[in-house]
């Protein structure tokens, strides 16, 4: 339970600052952007850690970065919003290009001899270990399902924008807005885990239970994050 009460505080706070930056600063673009930077890099290393996730009838394994994904695919939706699908796009490329910086770093810092004394180079060699392979199919998944995902936000919130703006009752419930968060995520999240998975570990390890658990656990909690989005949107109409 106690990682339930961490990733509800961190999204809470996340989604109130954003719109705080968004409402009152010219700089409520870059500041989604480093959000989102900074998630992307969590999760490439919170997903050296694979955990059992548990879903009381099912128990599964994933890596522990599922509990990051939704953040990732929740910001790129916060941007578009916003700022509108050109950004969008633009704050994906500025990702994508932190994260080669990220790689090109950690590669440097692995060819450095390590100290006499340092006790836990081979710790270090097996969590941060570049893999060409994983990471390439990590790089294309990303690029490929965020791409989609600010697409596919962007063609149902234009497609639904009367309906949306008629709507009389409160905008959490409205439904136009949970759809193109839902739709756009589950997409980004399910195609994600189909295009990483198959490339990384083909011929390696058996896909299918490691696609079934990736989809199933970020769909999961992807779906559990869209009212702090539907939050968000309402926040910024007052």
């Amino acid at each position: 339970m106690l990682v339930w009460l961490y990733w509800v505080l961190g999204l809470t706070l996340v989604t109130y600052f954003s719109v705080l930056i968004v409402r009152r600063s010219q700089y409520g673009f870059a500041a989604l952007t480093g959000f989102y930077v900074i998630y992307l890099g969590a999760s490439q290393i919170l997903a050296t850690r694979i955990i059992n996730f548990d879903l009381g009838f099912y128990t599964f394994h994933a890596p522990a970065a599922v509990f990051i994904y939704p953040f990732i695919a929740q910001v790129i939706d916060m941007i578009n919003e916003v700022y509108g699908r050109r950004l969008a796009h633009t704050a994906i490329i500025i990702a994508l290009a932190t994260q080669v910086l990220l790689v090109i770093f950690i590669a440097m810092t692995n060819s450095l001899r390590p100290a006499p004394f340092f006790k836990f180079e081979e710790a270090w060699a097996s969590l941060f270990g570049l893999s060409i392979r994983i990471t390439s199919a990590s790089w294309i998944a990303f690029i490929v399902c965020s791409n989609l995902d600010a697409f596919v936000f962007d063609k149902l919130k234009k497609r639904f924008l009367n309906k949306e703006s008629k709507f009389k009752y409160s905008v959490l419930i409205n439904p136009y807005i949970w759809l193109r968060s839902s739709v756009s995520d589950a997409l980004d999240l399910t195609l994600d885990s189909l295009i990483f998975v198959t490339l990384a570990y083909y011929g390696v390890m058996p896909l299918i239970p490691l696609i079934i658990g990736q989809i199933v656990s970020k769909n999961i909690i992807g779906f559990v994050d869209n009212p702090w989005f539907v939050w968000y949107k309402g926040m910024l109409r007052k």
